[in-house]
């Protein structure tokens, strides 16, 4: 029989075990945040950015870039078409700004959205095409 050794770091941890330290801790049982989705090796800037609600402090460039691949989103919660219109021919000025680089923050280049395809998936979802 050979002898055992247990490292201070194993012995606190059996130690915190056995007081139930790890007992009831928020997310048992659940998958972690994220399994089985692509690797973004900016995960941790985002998850900083989301829980210190930092959102607020991306430059004009990036809010417009971040505006476009959420349109359809933002657009379901409209409950007419002329309001989904007008919020995407907003989006499309501010989309020319970007590209000009007349806007603050990094240089993007963003393709203007279709007005109508965003209609049309905009009666999709709401169930009237």
């Amino acid at each position: 029989m050979g002898t055992w050794y247990e490292s201070r770091i194993d012995r606190q941890i059996r130690e915190a075990q056995e007081r139930g330290d790890f007992d009831d801790l928020p997310g048992t049982g659940k998958p972690l945040p994220g399994a089985g989705e692509h690797y973004d090796e900016d995960w941790w800037l985002k998850s900083m950015v989301a829980r210190e609600n930092l959102g607020g402090l991306a430059p004009t460039s990036l809010k417009i870039r971040k505006a476009a691949e959420d349109i359809l989103d933002e657009a379901v919660k409209k409950n007419s078409e002329q309001t989904v219109r007008q919020m995407v021919a907003d989006l499309n000025d501010r989309i020319a700004q970007a590209n000009r680089g007349l806007v603050d923050g990094p240089p993007v280049v963003i393709d203007r959205i279709d007005v109508d395809e965003v209609v049309r998936e905009w009666r999709r979802l709401k169930g009237l095409a």
